[in-house]
């Protein structure tokens, strides 16, 4: 793990790091912010997984998460979308919802994605091994995202209850088996037996599994994939249903962009130290 910048942020540290990942099988990037309290003892962290086009740098530059981190004493864990790398398989015609900085989070089955898409492992073991390993971070976590990487958040929350605190998400793909940006990725990457494509939604995950995380889900009005991308409805009835503890806030007049992850990340923030300082 080799750090690549350093800056001072509400009197914490903003920093970047790359290694070289086993799991994806090319060298990544990711972004961590340290809290203050950070050099002292060890903190819990929040993960937050980024949307299409991302990469680990967006959230850190734009949400303006830092300020109510530290004072939570909460470390913010920024991974990349995809893996990256010359080697790394893209989408042959530049798509921007398939290949690089479109992994949609699972473990690709297919080729020639599945020699570097395993970002459900990266996320869910190798990252958080190493940098428990090397940072003052404790194994307290929580999971967040935006959009593609809200829908990367419940999936990983909700099919790993014991390794996560609390669940948040902005805008997430809820039912991507049932959208147009989920069939095209599942496709691609996991093949045409849409059974396995479940595993991956979390729609279908709370209807099999229930759901027992504590759930927290943002989503604008005026956002222009509301209806045929995002279907934030099919998630709320889904956690109605077996009884989950979760809640979906519908914000008027609030789009896709940073500007609604601005406005309510301290909402979501707030909301997983209830969790992880408990």
């Amino acid at each position: 793990m080799k750090q690549v910048s350093e800056t001072r942020c509400f009197g914490g540290r903003q920093l970047r790091f790359k290694h070289d990942s086993e799991v994806l099988n090319c060298t990544m990037q990711f972004s961590v912010f340290l809290p203050l309290r950070a050099e002292k003892a060890k903190v819990p962290a929040v993960y937050f997984l980024s949307g299409l086009t991302c990469t680990d740098e967006n959230f850190s530059t734009k949400a303006g998460a830092q300020r109510v981190a530290t004072e939570l004493g909460i470390a913010l864990i920024v991974p990349d979308t995809s893996p990256r790398g010359d080697d790394v398989a893209d989408d042959l015609d530049g798509a921007y919802d398939l290949g690089l900085g479109a992994s949609f989070y699972l473990n690709a089955t297919q080729d020639p994605w599945k020699s570097h898409y395993q970002m459900y492992d990266y996320i869910v073991k190798e990252l958080p091994e190493l940098i428990e390993a090397e940072l003052p971070i404790n194994d307290k976590r929580a999971i967040a995202g935006h959009s593609m990487g809200g829908h990367g958040a419940l999936v990983i929350g909700l099919r790993n209850s014991d390794r996560y605190t609390s669940i948040s998400a902005f805008s997430p793909v809820t039912n991507p088996t049932q959208c147009p940006w989920g069939e095209k990725a599942f496709r691609t990457y996991l093949g045409d037996v849409r059974e396995q494509w479940k595993q991956y939604d979390a729609v279908e995950i709370i209807k099999s599994k229930g759901q027992t995380l504590p759930v927290r889900v943002d989503q604008g009005l005026a956002d222009v994939f509301l209806e045929e991308q995002l279907k934030p409805e099919n998630l709320k009835e889904a956690i109605a249903a077996v009884k989950g503890g979760g809640t979906v806030h519908l914000h008027d007049g609030y789009d896709h962009s940073y500007y609604f992850i601005s406005s309510f990340i301290e909402a979501q923030l707030r909301f997983h130290a209830k969790y992880l300082t408990a």
